[in-house]
């Protein structure tokens, strides 16, 4: 029997316009009126993987920043998992080393020095990976972020390590060179203190080695009193498969990447075609035991 289910945002419960589905927001609902837990487990910081959930009215638990921080479904916050000092001298040295640009996501914000060279790699990667970008669209989308203050840009990201009552958690470095990505990732995998996982082939996912989407995963069924042959869990990329190693019915997108789709168990559906609420109810009504 289900008793929990932890899905993925981008590339999964989310469609290309960044919204859920109806079918989804319903999905969801039916399991919950049936006593299961629905949590989402993103790469995400809360105040961005928050932003289309609001809209539908939903009440979930959050894993944020591929684990390094859980909040409960009142928002209240139950777990964090902070990058050292060390170890940001450490990311920063290796990133710089590589050539690669990077954002530091903290618990107040996310934080860039230039907001035009971000928008200059995200087109490149869109284009690389042959994709037309709306240019205007992605630009007012970082204003957006900006205004919002989930994004701020600084002069040197040296300004925010010290500050006072907030930590870094995470970083995120993108860059549509991939052998740049490759060699910054097997140099950063040598080091056991450190999380190293992608939510798309363009970039790295940073986190301290505790802030991974799995063992979160994990500290919400002990607190629940679940046990991992009670959980279902459903992504489409790298950051996702410590959950999906963990859950007894693990969900891999027909979108997704194929390391991915080898280590789930069975396959959703695409994510522009609601496969998460459709995997849900197939679960729900029995279908797959």
């Amino acid at each position: 029997m289900i008793r929990l289910i932890a899905t993925d945002m981008d590339g999964t419960l989310l469609n290309s316009a960044h919204e859920i589905s109806e079918e989804n927001i319903q999905a969801i609902k039916y399991a919950q009126s049936k006593g299961v837990t629905v949590a989402i487990a993103t790469g995400r910081a809360f105040y961005e993987a928050n932003t289309p959930v609001k809209p539908t009215g939903l009440k979930v638990p959050f894993i944020c920043l591929n684990g390094a921080e859980v909040r409960d479904e009142a928002f209240n916050i139950i777990y964090t998992s902070k990058i050292s000092d060390e170890q940001i001298g450490l990311i920063t040295e290796i990133l710089k080393k590589h050539h690669l640009y990077y954002q530091v996501y903290t618990s107040a914000r996310i934080y860039t020095e230039d907001k035009e060279k971000d928008l200059e790699i995200y087109l490149d990667i869109a284009e690389k990976m042959g994709h037309t970008p709306d240019v205007e669209k992605i630009r007012k989308s970082i204003q957006k972020r900006i205004d919002n203050g989930s994004l701020k840009e600084v002069d040197s990201y040296e300004e925010i390590y010290q500050r006072e009552g907030e930590v870094v958690l995470k970083f995120l470095a993108f860059s549509s060179d991939l052998s740049k990505i490759d060699a910054a990732k097997t140099e950063l995998a040598e080091y056991n203190s450190l999380a190293i996982s992608s939510s798309s082939r363009g970039n790295i996912e940073i986190t301290h080695t505790n802030a991974q989407k799995g063992i979160a995963l994990e500290s919400i069924c002990e607190k629940l009193n679940i046990t991992m042959d009670e959980v279902m869990a459903i992504g489409d990329n790298l950051n996702d498969i410590s959950m999906l190693e963990r859950a007894r019915y693990s969900f891999a997108m027909s979108n997704g990447a194929e390391e991915v789709k080898k280590i789930a168990r069975y396959m959703a559906g695409d994510n522009e075609e609601s496969g998460v609420g459709r995997a849900i109810m197939q679960v729900m009504n029995g279908e797959i035991k």
